[in-house]
């Protein structure tokens, strides 16, 4: 059985949680969650990867078990969660690593490589957007109108995001047998969004998404000049970031490799086996 360790750290006054495995000495390998979870949705991944890889999986600061500070007494950006996960990575001495990003874990991921080009040895994507062509017009209709002018409609409407159907929606759209997700995922993460205050964490970091699609022209020329493996692995059906985001990859990373799989946005529920295999045979080409 691999062991997992459970830790927190303090970075820059707050606690972070994190998860770890695998062999100290081993490459690197940094699993950055998405909303509305947290690095319990690689619970079942970890074991998977740890046997050969030194596998990180944090929880974003207002996410999962690390703290959740007031909005208040923090700014929450998606700036500043990029910083706490690069001073937590420091920390733990890790200066290269390949990285898996997610949804949210995918604009912090971004922030990470453009900032230490050299440190991020190989990326792969899960439904991690990078591209307009990305975008699900139908569900981020609500969250470009609360871009324009934040008001009680436009708030109404992204609080929608926050409720237990849509969670249990993100978990469920796309695949075919729903009966292989876990009710325990939806339950899970909307018992954390619930807890007092955290509404107000995610409506900033809902705001603050637009500052993300500025930042895509500089990922592009990253991604075309330092020509860093990537692997888009996605759920064709997922109807909050579209295939068409894993295929614009090719774009600027042509070898990029592709792999569109029969499911939704949380791939690692329903095509767990399938997705770290295919993940295990990038990382041990690419980081041989």
């Amino acid at each position: 059985m691999t062991t997992i360790h459970h830790r927190y750290a303090t970075v820059r006054g707050q606690q972070l949680f994190y998860r770890e495995a695998g062999p100290p000495d081993g490459p690197a390998v940094v699993l950055l969650h998405g909303f509305p979870t947290s690095s319990f949705m690689f619970r079942n991944l970890i074991p998977l990867l740890a046997d050969r890889y030194h596998v990180i999986a944090p929880d974003h600061l207002g996410f999962g078990l690390s703290d959740a500070p007031s909005v208040d007494d923090f700014d929450y950006t998606f700036d500043a969660l990029a910083d706490l996960t690069a001073e937590l990575l420091n920390q733990l001495d890790i200066a290269q690593f390949a990285m898996y990003v997610q949804d949210y874990g995918a604009p912090v991921g971004w922030r990470l490589a453009l900032a230490d080009p050299q440190s991020v040895t190989a990326i792969i994507t899960q439904n991690g957007n990078g591209y307009d062509a990305g975008f699900a017009e139908d569900f981020w209709k609500p969250v470009r109108a609360y871009w324009a002018e934040q008001n009680r409609e436009t708030e109404a409407a992204l609080r929608q995001a926050l409720t237990l159907d849509v969670t249990r929606w993100q978990y469920l759209h796309g695949v075919s047998d729903e009966t292989l997700v876990s009710p325990d995922t939806w339950y899970h993460d909307f018992a954390l969004l619930s807890r007092p205050g955290n509404d107000l964490v995610q409506l900033r970091l809902f705001a603050d998404y637009a500052n993300n699609l500025p930042m895509y022209p500089r990922l592009h020329a990253y991604l075309r000049e330092s020509r860093v493996p990537l692997l888009a692995i996605w759920g064709r059906n997922d109807e909050i970031f579209l295939p068409e985001g894993a295929l614009a990859f090719t774009d600027d990373a042509p070898d990029a490799e592709i792999c569109l799989l029969n499911g939704g946005h949380f791939l690692l529920e329903s095509h767990l086996d399938t997705a770290a295999s295919t993940i295990r045979q990038f990382l041990g080409r690419t980081l041989a």
